[in-house]
């Protein structure tokens, strides 16, 4: 029975990494992008008070953003691993006495 399960979890894996490919059409934009365009429909003489020091291509932002990502998320996972160590000690340490 755990062949079937490992299986049909392969499949949802697989299933959500290709939907939102398909789905989106090749059009990922940003929330920078999809603000700056709102500011320019209310405000359209708007100036920015910063410019970038500078303009990164979009390969180099997508990773510096994933390593970010990644990075927040070994974080979480340390502290959460710490907690249920930390946890597991103290009723070990509970039953001993």
């Amino acid at each position: 029975m755990s062949k079937w399960k490992n299986a049909a979890m392969l499949l949802v894996v697989v299933l959500l990494i290709i939907l939102p490919l398909l789905l989106v059409n090749g059009e990922f934009g940003g929330a920078d992008d999809a603000a700056e365009g709102a500011i320019g429909e209310i405000a359209p003489a708007y100036e920015p008070w910063f410019q970038p020091l500078t303009e990164l291509p979009g390969e180099t932002e997508s990773m510096l953003f994933a390593l970010q990502a990644a990075v927040g998320a070994g974080v979480i996972g340390y502290a959460a691993g710490l907690w249920k160590g930390r946890g597991e000690r103290r009723s070990a340490h509970a039953k001993k006495n």
